[in-house]
């Protein structure tokens, strides 16, 4: 069984997570999710690591895999140390992004446009992911880079559901273009601005996120 089953897995544990199936502090049995999915307890194992990775579940020593849901404040906390993390990381790009990069960004831009008039969000995910990627990378920190990809893979899951939030796809991608064109113009300030105010998860749509959690967390 190869990796991309196991993340296919671990998508779809995430989901039953999110929408109440599998609650805040619940065991998840390994023989079950075996013959739920239909397969051996190998990628069942590798998608409780995925998940492990971005804390949705937490696995104990003698005593097995739980779900773990973090509360609001953890939450918005996770959420504003990423957006300042990131707006270090589009400031330092600024000066310092080559012009391949900046055409990888339009490129992945061209494919996140596609993926929003699909309304394909978890296709609209993986180019975001992409595309935050090469900024991080363009930040000439190697630290930085690291740190930002940590914490990154810790809020994946989040960040992918409030993609679903009405208007989130058309709006994120309006705010990718800002980004790439405070990038091209080499303002750090704009940039690192724009960036910040992008990852950010506050006022309406944290409400609109937690909300979506709540089933989980109760």
């Amino acid at each position: 069984m190869d990796r991309t089953r196991s993340d296919s897995i671990a998508d779809a544990l995430e989901g039953l997570i999110f929408d109440g199936t599998f609650s805040d502090g619940q065991r998840l049995d390994e023989k079950q999710l075996s013959e739920r999915f239909a397969v051996s307890r190998t990628p069942i194992r590798e998608s409780f690591q995925r998940l492990a990775q971005t804390g949705l579940v937490e696995q104990i020593p003698h005593r097995g895999v739980f779900v773990r849901q973090p509360g609001p404040v953890e939450l918005i906390e996770m959420f504003e140390v990423m957006a300042e993390l990131e707006a270090v990381c589009a400031r330092l790009a600024a000066t310092r992004i080559t012009d391949a990069a900046l055409a990888d960004l339009n490129e992945t831009n061209a494919r996140c446009e596609l993926a929003v008039e699909a309304q394909d969000t978890d296709g609209y995910y993986h180019e975001n992911e992409r595309f935050h990627g090469i900024i991080y990378r363009q930040s000439g920190n190697s630290f930085l880079e690291g740190e930002a990809l940590k914490l990154q893979r810790r809020l994946q899951p989040f960040r992918r559901m409030q993609l679903r939030l009405r208007g989130r796809l058309k709006q994120s991608m309006s705010e990718h273009k800002a980004i790439v064109s405070a990038l091209e113009a080499g303002d750090g300030t704009l940039a690192a601005d724009t960036v910040r105010t992008h990852v950010a998860v506050q006022g309406e749509r944290f409400h609109q996120l937690f909300a979506s959690l709540k089933p989980a967390a109760e």
